[in-house]
């Protein structure tokens, strides 16, 4: 890999069981109101998995930047060539701090000193489970995703995403026309290999002159440090006004609208992303999640935390226990 290839890994953690971090966090909980749920900081005790995945699995990384507010895992290698400890005071600005946003914590990776022009972003519920290559992600500097359309919906449980999803929207729909983007570059929205249904959202989406939505994935996520740059330039209001909410909040926009913002731009490498990975709501019943690990039937997962009401210490369990059967030798990340 050519020195201007560079790829760097960014992760973000928060430890809930921090005293200092709880204290600060309960000073601002009753001023601002948010997306503030126990689900949204709970601790899997899995991380080690992660890294261990990254070392198995993606030895060709440039950097890991491991973002937290300041904590560490007390197992972790601080000392390893390439992890690159950031807290949020090193690359946020100083007036948005504290947060307990993620779409402020992620709003600012361009800012993470040192972090290379192509990066891949991983929430810790993101997991390699098999090996993965530099294309899987960049292709000649592009990043590997697909531009689909996909109506925005609300679920009962969780309204807030759908109103982040339409700020998006709006952003975009101010920068592109729909249809003109469509002519633009057919043979992204039309490439052979894309998910047939998406194939078909895609033509049926062109009857309607607006955009409605886009189809998002929550998993590993590559962007070009330039991307962001653009973005806060053009839109630098309403990204101010986000990392102004220490809490996820309606009127927020989040890293998608830079990862739409890249695919309408063309600046991309169009790929059926859904082939090599799979998306999972953690529930009381996991027997399809611990068997797609277990038989590492992906290259990627996803178990996403949005049920507060399952039982975690189960849970838990079950997972590490089937990450141990494929990820069971300490990495060199681990003390």
């Amino acid at each position: 890999m050519l020195k201007t290839d560079k790829i760097d890994f960014v992760i973000t953690w928060v430890d809930r069981t921090d005293e200092k971090w709880i204290q600060e966090k309960r000073i601002y909980d009753k001023k601002n109101p948010g997306d503030n749920g126990i689900h949204r900081y709970r601790d899997w005790e899995n991380l080690r998995y992660w890294f261990r995945g990254v070392e198995k699995y993606a030895p060709w990384v440039n950097k890991i930047h491991f973002v937290t507010c300041g904590h560490l895992p007390i197992w972790l290698n601080v000392n390893h060539p390439k992890i690159n400890i950031v807290s949020h005071k090193d690359y946020i600005p100083e007036e948005y701090l504290p947060t307990f946003n993620s779409n402020v914590i992620e709003l600012n990776f361009h800012r993470i000193p040192g972090i290379s022009e192509q990066f891949v972003y991983f929430n810790d519920d993101v997991f390699l489970i098999r090996p993965v290559k530099p294309e899987d992600y960049f292709k000649k500097g592009l990043p590997c995703d697909m531009l689909a359309f996909q109506p925005i919906v609300v679920k009962p449980e969780n309204t807030l995403m759908a109103y982040i999803f339409l700020n998006n929207t709006a952003v975009l729909a101010k920068h592109f026309d729909k249809r003109k983007n469509i002519k633009a570059q057919p043979f992204h929205y039309f490439k052979p290999g894309y998910p047939l249904l998406y194939l078909f959202y895609n033509m049926l989406e062109y009857i309607f002159p607006l955009f409605t939505g886009f189809y998002t994935v929550h998993g590993a996520a590559p962007f070009k440090k330039k991307s962001y740059e653009q973005l806060w330039e053009k839109e630098n209001d309403i990204f101010t006004q986000t990392c102004s909410h220490k809490f996820r909040n309606k009127d927020d926009i989040n890293q998608y609208l830079i990862r739409e913002w890249q695919k309408l731009n063309g600046d991309f490498s169009p790929q059926n992303i859904q082939k090599n990975f799979r998306y999972f709501e953690v529930q009381q019943n996991n027997t399809e999640l611990m068997q797609t690990i277990v038989k590492q039937k992906v290259k990627t997962i996803c178990f996403n935390d949005t049920n507060p009401e399952i039982e975690v210490d189960k849970v838990k369990m079950e997972l590490i226990n089937a990450f141990e059967m494929i990820l069971p030798k300490k990495s060199q990340f681990e003390i």
